[in-house]
């Protein structure tokens, strides 16, 4: 029957919307919290899915759409869809297949996953789960002992390309998780308690399958006691005092490409282009560290036009639908990084549910290009858009924005 349910949810979902919606109904509220949401008051988090109701299309008519190709290339690899599978931790706490299924579906629709250095599932079980390579994502941390061992294990598992996240020095204030006692060490109360037996599917999945913990790092802290003391081990981890030195570090222990992930202006993008990285993510945390920062769709164009055109730029935040991602394409985005949408899917229906949000992605892309008259993703332009905030304050010819770079 749990699985009769399960297809009934991802039969009926037609949005990204809709699968938010049943990983509602099928999370306990402290788990659908800590995955939906943000820092603060959500000022960024709101503004992040805000920023793409600002543009608008300028679609072109009687233009030959009748075939409209997906594929980017992204650090040298064809993408067959330009949307990549974001990193995010603890995935066996929304679904015990976790992290493996965030590859498994990034494999089936020709594209990439980027697995946590957070993850419930080992690099090495993720890795090993499909046939093609994929990306690993790491911190900053000041132990390089541990920095060197998750490198190194990366490497050696055939991971293709090292995403390093910088927008974290310490963790943001995400007050839904403290009010719901998702803290270190987790504070159940009744009224969590009692939620906890409500969602009886997710329960039984918790408890008939292994635990979510730190998986990468069981090895590396012995005497931490059980997934709270890993917790607390990794956050003693983070290093307030990382520079960009520390990245240059980095970039030469991993020897292979490298994005920067977390990057919000232009000076930034263009410092870690000096510093040997090949790709950067716009990326604000999905709003869950500083609150009131720019939403990362409105600060896209700075960078863009900040490095080479050789450097990939990725755009991470805010996308729930096939015609941002276009939006963000539009703009000079490369791909763009998913996570949460992703996450949706995993808790409606594990694997099956994340092909699903990719397929509806995928269709909301290719009819957004139809409707729009452009003929694939490689034809998008700032032309494809506007007016829009920026074009409006430099005061551009008709509010038109000027064409991005060629790839």
């Amino acid at each position: 029957m749990a699985g009769s349910g399960r297809r009934g949810r991802l039969a009926s979902a037609v949005t990204v919307a809709d699968l938010r919606a049943a990983a509602r109904r099928r999370l306990p509220r402290m788990v659908f919290d800590f995955v939906d949401g943000g820092a603060e008051d959500e000022l960024t988090l709101t503004e992040n899915e805000a920023a793409f109701d600002r543009v608008s299309f300028r679609p072109r008519v009687l233009v030959d759409v009748s075939e409209r190709p997906q594929h980017v290339t992204v650090l040298g690899r064809r993408l067959e869809l330009p949307v990549i599978l974001g990193p995010t931790g603890l995935m066996r706490m929304v679904d015990h297949e976790g992290e493996r299924a965030s590859a498994a579906a990034a494999h089936a629709f020709g594209t990439v996953s980027v697995t946590s250095s957070g993850s419930s599932v080992s690099i090495e079980d993720v890795a090993a789960s499909v046939a093609s390579p994929q990306w690993f994502q790491l911190y900053p941390w000041g132990d390089r002992g541990t920095v060197e061992n998750i490198i190194g294990r990366a490497r050696d598992s055939g991971f293709e390309a090292m995403v390093v996240t910088v927008d974290v020095p310490v963790v943001g204030a995400r007050e839904k998780d403290l009010r719901n006692g998702l803290t270190v060490p987790p504070q159940v109360n009744p009224r969590t308690g009692w939620d906890l037996l409500r969602h009886p599917g997710w329960l039984a999945g918790l408890l008939t399958h292994p635990r979510p913990t730190f998986a990468n790092f069981t090895g590396l802290m012995t005497e931490a006691k059980g997934t709270t003391g890993l917790a607390v081990y990794t956050n003693g981890l983070l290093n307030p005092a990382h520079t960009w030195r520390d990245l240059e570090w980095m970039v030469e222990r991993w020897g292979g490409p490298v994005v920067l992930k977390g990057v919000m202006t232009g000076e930034d993008a263009k410092r870690a282009v000096d510093v040997g990285c090949r790709a950067v993510a716009v990326s604000n945390h999905g709003g869950r560290q500083g609150d009131s920062v720019p939403a990362a769709l409105d600060v896209l164009p700075e960078v863009v036009d900040a490095v080479p055109a050789d450097v990939d730029v990725l755009l991470d935040g805010g996308v729930r639908r096939g015609g941002d991602v276009v939006k963000a394409l539009a703009l000079g985005a490369r791909a763009c990084l998913l996570g949460r949408p992703w996450v949706y899917g995993l808790a409606a229906g594990g694997t099956a549910g994340v092909e699903r949000m990719l397929a509806i992605l995928r269709d909301e892309i290719d009819r957004t290009l139809a409707l729009i008259g452009r003929p694939g993703v490689a034809t998008l332009d700032r032309s494809a858009v506007g007016p829009w905030p920026r074009a409006v304050a430099g005061g551009l010819a008709d509010g038109v924005p000027e064409p991005v770079r060629k790839s």
